[in-house]
């Protein structure tokens, strides 16, 4: 059957009519669902659209079903229903050619679930909590239950959601665009919870791209893409007491040591070959063993859905997804809790400068360079072959600011460490001459990131309190840390990578060469109070060939071992916040793999069961010491006591806190014993010996002060007191002044 004559006030328009058909109409519901008849009032004309169906009726309660005139034989039917002012409340009767019927309610009945304001705010990019508007969302709308769902694609000539409640037809279910706002709407009866779906997106070229939402909450395990409906709201948090905590804390001023953490690599089931846990299985285990090592945060490597295993998260296609390879976002959210309850915070790796060129994601979303810039010297990132967000562009930054809030505020995150900063910074990262575009003043900063930058972390510390950010940024940008209303970045933090570097550097020199490289270990603190800095020894330096922490060690296993051990000690003794990597503990020879387990099975060697015991106790020393925390970021906090005995390679210096307290710590940097090496001590009364690095508990040779040093009227180093220590080789001394 053809269509009908235009005449017939059943049929629509015939522009209308063929833009319907064709698949590009982007107002289906001005066709479809219920509107007035013309010329006779009270009288409605109910459209529907079905390719497939032979049959179709309108169903209202009590009243005899009526069948409806099929109008096109793609597959249109309407009928004229008596009603009265308001429109009828009514379902959907179809009957296809095998004999089957389905019986639901008519999408294109209801009104728009996406309100004025929103609309506003998306295009203003400031709606704070896009979360709660766009994607899909299970919904009760005139007592009937269902998905609203809704996507920002301003270029497409047609959006349509598909699934298996649709028999992934992008024909059955076409959305509406909302005026100018290139946000599209349709709320679906009869779907609910774990519903896989996508969105079918007809660009301006004629070709239909399939493609996950991009904020969609949860998605299938890769290889697969779609997206899942999924509701929160629902998870029974018990971490209050540590969310009133966190409120009143100030983090630059307490500790923060970090344990940083692969979740698929951390523990597996059956051994380092095993399969993953799930959040659930490795919530308490990790919560234990973090709490006994005495870290203050786990940092999680990225945990946003990506389709790569090997990215270790840092390409991701679901920003608003926990990946669901260990588990649905609620559990995602048990793990925090259970951390929390413990005591530890969640640092969460966030990345917003970049994304993957994957096909099912944001990649030319509606058909053009919406998400990314189309100019591929602005669009593309050269060492990673990923796409540059466009953070001048209001909607785009709105995306990724709300996320960065949709993770703290849903979630319970404590902190976001930016990942990959400086990329985002500077125009011509990684890029030769002709291969970059100068911003309007002719330089090669990103203009557009940097307010993007400030204006998040203008939100985190405005929105949540005790909640902070750190930048993992490896340039001379000045004032990352600074405040943004002192011309800042605005970052709580920033990673320390010189220091990483040169340390590492260090380390890795056989001694007999340390004492001509001295200034390796002591230029940190010439630039230490520049930035607020966290001393990272991170995933990064023991992946790719470069070894691990125990393998950049020289000489023989005993020295190896007593080099790492000397190694946690300067770590833990530095000026600036801690970060160490997951499995450094260990002091396994094996570089990490993502594709394996950490091999806990080391802990029973003896050598390394001493690292292991000697991090638990700097742990504690640290956290029970405000002399090693309280004013890292404070010149007041630190003083050489000496450190120019290169010939020697010892370097001795004193940590403070504000009430007066102090420890001084001593590191001798080669095997040679230092039997009666005077050191100056800021205070006249006796000092016991906190921690020796040599202790035989940790593997050592136990040569150290007996426990106890008593200083002599000795001037030395600018004090009028001192003491003859005995420094054990490749070993840390920390003491502290006894009470009284």
């Amino acid at each position: 059957m053809g269509a009908r004559a235009a005449a017939d006030p059943l049929c629509p328009a015939d522009r209308d009519l063929r833009r319907l058909l064709a698949g590009r109409h982007h107002d289906p519901h001005r066709i479809l669902g219920v509107h007035r008849a013309p010329g006779t009032p009270g009288d409605w004309i109910v459209r529907c659209f079905h390719p497939g169906a032979a049959t179709a009726e309108v169903l209202v309660e009590g009243r005899p079903p009526l069948a409806m005139a099929r109008v096109h034989e793609a597959g249109l039917f309407a009928a004229r229903l008596a009603g009265g002012e308001t429109p009828p409340v009514y379902r959907l009767r179809l009957g296809f050619p095998d004999g089957g019927s389905l019986e639901r309610d008519d999408p294109y009945r209801f009104l728009p679930t996406v309100g004025e304001l929103d609309l506003h705010l998306i295009g203003e990019g400031s709606h704070r909590r896009l979360w709660e508007v766009l994607g899909a969302h299970p919904r009760v709308l005139d007592g009937v239950a269902g998905v609203a769902f809704a996507v920002w694609a301003p270029n497409a000539r047609r959006v349509s959601v598909v699934g298996e409640f649709n028999a992934w037809d992008g024909r059955v279910h076409a959305m509406r665009v909302l005026g100018g706002s290139g946000v599209w709407e349709l709320f679906i009866p009869g779907i609910g919870e774990w519903a896989l779906y996508r969105y079918e997106i007809a660009a301006a070229d004629g070709a239909l791209r399939l493609k996950t939402d991009p904020l969609a909450f949860a998605a299938e395990l890769r290889p697969k893409t779609a997206g899942l409906v999924f509701e929160h709201g629902r998870y029974p948090w018990a971490d209050a007491a540590w969310m009133a905590e966190r409120a009143q804390r100030q983090p630059r001023s307490g500790p923060l040591a970090i344990y940083e953490v692969h979740l698929g690599s951390w523990m597996r089931s059956g051994g380092e070959a095993g399969e993953w846990l799930t959040y659930r299985e490795i919530a308490p285990r990790l919560a234990e063993h973090v709490r006994r090592l005495g870290f203050t945060h786990v940092e999680l490597l990225p945990v946003a859905e990506h389709p790569f295993d090997a990215s270790w998260g840092y390409q991701v296609t679901g920003f608003y997804a926990p990946t669901s390879r260990f588990g649905t976002p609620d559990d995602f959210k048990f793990l925090v809790d259970t951390l929390h309850q413990a005591g530890i915070g969640v640092i969460l790796d966030w990345v917003p400068g970049h994304f993957p060129r994957d096909d099912h994601s944001l990649r030319r979303f509606d058909g053009t360079a919406l998400y990314e810039h189309e100019d591929p010297r602005l669009g593309e990132h050269p060492d990673w072959g990923t796409l540059i967000f466009n953070f001048g562009r209001n909607e785009v930054a709105n995306f990724l600011l709300a996320n960065a809030l949709f993770w703290l505020e849903v979630f319970h995150v404590d902190a976001l460490r930016v990942d990959a900063v400086a990329s985002m910074l500077y125009l011509d990262y990684s890029r030769r001459e002709g291969e970059w575009i100068p911003n309007r003043y002719g330089g090669r900063e990103n203009l557009d990131a940097v307010a993007f930058l400030r204006r998040l972390n203008e939100l985190v510390y405005a929105l949540h309190d005790g909640c902070f950010t750190v930048a993992e940024e490896s340039t001379a940008w000045p004032a990352v840390s600074l405040p943004t209303w002192l011309g800042g970045l605005g970052f709580g933090f920033k990673w320390n990578m010189g220091w990483m570097h040169d340390t590492l550097h260090y380390f890795h020199r056989d001694p007999v060469h340390r004492a001509h490289h001295h200034n390796e270990l002591t230029f940190s603190m010439l630039y230490a109070y520049t930035e607020n800095f966290v001393l990272p020894l991170s995933h990064d330096e023991v992946v790719h060939g470069k070894g691990s922490l125990l393998g950049k060690m020289p000489g023989d296993r005993w020295r190896q071992f007593a080099n790492l051990r000397l190694l946690m000690a300067y770590h833990w003794t530095h000026p600036g916040k801690k970060l160490l990597f997951m499995g450094s503990e260990l002091a396994p020879d094996r570089e990490w793999d993502h594709d394996r387990g950490l091999e806990w099975h080391l802990a029973q060697d003896p050598p390394r069961a001493g690292v292991l015991r000697l991090i638990e106790d700097l742990g504690r020393l640290y956290r029970g010491t405000a002399a090693l925390w309280e004013l890292d970021h404070d010149p007041e906090g630190f003083a050489w006591i000496d450190c120019q005995d290169a010939a020697q390679s010892v370097v001795s210096f004193v940590r403070r806190d504000r009430s007066g307290g102090h420890v001084v710590v001593a590191l001798n940097l080669t095997p040679v014993p230092r039997r009666a090496y005077r050191v100056g001590l800021p205070c006249a009364g006796p000092y016991r010996e906190a921690l020796n690095t040599d202790a035989a508990l940790y593997g050592g040779g136990n040569l150290g002060n007996g426990g106890t040093v008593v200083p002599e009227p000795v001037a030395m180093h600018g004090f009028a007191q001192s003491a003859a220590l005995t420094l054990p080789p490749l070993a840390a001394v920390v003491l502290q002044p006894l009470a009284g």
